[in-house]
C-alpha cells in the first residue's frame, strides 16, 4: 500500500548518462511519482466524482521498484562476434541492458549468457539501415510462480534457425529454468516487433504463471502483465469488488487469457470471456480446466461484435471489460449502456480513454475508484473503477 513505499533503486547508470531515458522519473522518490499519478487520475475522473466524495479513490497500490519486471523486449545490435542485447540510445550508440535494474538478478544474468549464445551460434543482428543480417529482436519472458522462462528469438527468414537448434541443447542443459522456445519470423524490413509464423523448438508452448492461486499460461503472442506482483493485487481487487455483488452471471471482455474472470469464476457463476486473440483464448481454457469450472466459454471474438451481437434478454449480471489503451470506444458503451448489468468493473491502462468512455457509459456512477502502480518510473499507471446501475 502507498503507506509501504520504499525506494531501492538509488542510482541507475543508464539513465545517468543518458543511454536509456525509458525510465523518465527514476531519479524522483517512488512515493513523489504515486502521489503525481493520484493527482492526474483525480483530475482525469473529476467530471465523473460527486462534491465531496474523495472517498471514492482508494489508497494506491504499489510493489517494488525495482526487480519486479517480468519482460524484457531486447534489440540485438552489434555483430555476430560481439553482439549487444538492449536499445539504440537517443545518440545512436547500441546500448546493452542486460544489467537493467527493473529485472530481477537471474533474469540479468540469462540475458548475459544469451548474449553469449547469440555470439557462439553466430547469428549476425539485423541491420536495419542496411537490410542484412538475421536476428531482430530476443524476447524473454519469466514466470514468477517458479523461475521459469519462455525464450523467443526474432529473425528476419528461416536461415538462422539451424543455428539456434545448434546451441540451443547446451543452453538448455546449463538453463534448465527456460520451458519454452520459439522463433518467429518477422521478414519486413521495418522495426516491427514480430511476424505472423512462430516455430516452436521445445515440446513446451505455454509458461505456466499462477496468481492467487489461479492457473495462467502465457503464450508468445499472449498479452500478460509485465508486473506480477501488482498484477496479482490487481485481480485479488477485482476478485472482491465483483464478489460484492454475488453475481449468476459474468461476461470478461477483452479477457487476454482470463486473469479477472478466472479470478472472479465459481462454480455458482456462469462466465463467458471474450477476447480476439486466439492463443490467449485456448490459454484461458486450459487454465478454467485445470480449475475444474465447467460454467464457463471462452471465444475467440471481437468484444464489440459480440456485445452487438446480444440482446438485452442475455445479459449478465456483471461485466469486466479490460480493454488495450485505446479503450472500449462508443460503440461497445452503448451496448453496455443498453444491456444495463448491475455493475461494471473497468480494469484500464489509459485513464485518458478510460474518462472518454465514462462520458459515454449512460446509467451508471462509480462507487470506487482505485491506482495500480504497474509501470513504476513512468507516467503510466493501471485503474480499477467499479460503476453501479443508477
Amino acid at each position: 500500500m502507498s503507506a509501504a513505499i520504499v525506494n531501492t533503486i538509488k542510482q541507475c547508470g543508464y539513465f545517468n548518462q543518458g543511454q536509456c531515458l525509458s525510465c523518465r522519473h527514476i531519479q524522483q522518490p517512488l512515493a513523489q511519482q504515486v502521489a503525481v499519478k493520484t493527482q492526474t487520475l483525480q483530475q482525469l475522473l473529476a467530471p465523473f466524482i460527486p462534491a465531496n466524495s474523495v472517498e471514492l479513490f482508494l489508497p494506491p497500490i504499489t510493489g517494488d521498484d525495482s526487480g519486479f519486471r517480468n519482460k524484457a523486449k531486447m534489440v540485438v545490435l552489434g555483430a555476430a562476434h560481439e553482439p549487444v542485447l538492449g536499445i539504440i540510445s537517443p545518440s545512436g550508440e547500441a546500448v546493452d541492458l542486460c544489467d537493467c535494474l527493473l529485472y530481477p538478478a537471474d533474469m540479468q544474468a540469462l540475458l548475459h549468457r544469451l548474449t553469449r549464445f547469440v555470439q557462439q551460434a553466430g547469428l549476425p543482428p539485423y541491420r536495419v539501415d542496411k537490410a542484412k543480417g538475421e536476428l531482430k529482436f530476443i524476447l524473454l519472458t519469466r514466470s514468477q510462480v517458479r523461475g521459469e522462462y519462455l525464450l523467443r528469438f526474432v529473425l528476419r527468414s528461416h536461415n538462422g534457425i539451424e543455428r539456434i537448434e545448434r546451441e540451443l541443447p547446451a543452453l538448455l542443459a546449463e538453463y534448465p529454468q527456460i520451458k519454452v522456445v520459439s522463433v518467429n519470423i518477422q521478414p519486413i524490413h521495418m522495426a516491427i516487433l514480430e511476424g505472423d509464423e512462430e516455430i516452436f523448438l521445445t515440446e513446451n508452448t505455454r509458461l505456466e504463471e499462477r496468481f492467487n492461486h489461479v492457473p495462467l499460461f502465457i503464450r508468445p503472442k499472449s498479452f500478460f502483465q509485465t508486473n506480477p506482483q501488482v498484477a496479482a493485487k490487481l485481480y485479488q481487487t477485482a476478485r472482491e469488488w465483483v464478489a460484492e455483488f454475488s453475481p449468476r452471471s459474468l461476461w470478461d471482455l477483452f479477457c487476454g487469457v482470463g486473469g479477472f474472470g478466472l479470478h472472479c469464476a465459481s462454480k455458482d457463476i456462469t462466465l463467458t470471456g471474450i477476447e480476439i486473440e486466439a492463443e490467449a483464448i485456448a490459454c484461458a481454457q486450459m487454465s478454467a480446466q485445470m480449475m475444474g469450472l465447467e460454467n464457463v466459454s471462452f471465444m475467440a471474438l471481437d468484444s464489440t461484435d459480440f456485445a452487438k451481437g446480444k440482446s438485452a434478454a442475455d445479459k449478465p449480471d456483471l461485466i469486466i471489460v479490460n480493454p488495450p489503451r485505446r479503450g472500449i470506444g462508443e460503440a461497445l458503451c452503448q451496448s453496455l449502456s443498453e444491456f444495463a448489468p448491475k455493475a461494471i468493473l473497468y480494469s484500464s491502462c489509459n485513464p485518458k480513454t478510460l474518462a472518454k468512455d465514462l462520458e459515454h457509459i449512460q446509467g451508471y456512477h462509480l462507487t470506487k475508484v482505485q491506482l495500480f502502480d504497474l509501470f513504476p518510473h513512468t507516467d503510466h499507471f493501471e485503474v480499477l473503477a467499479m460503476l453501479v446501475k443508477d
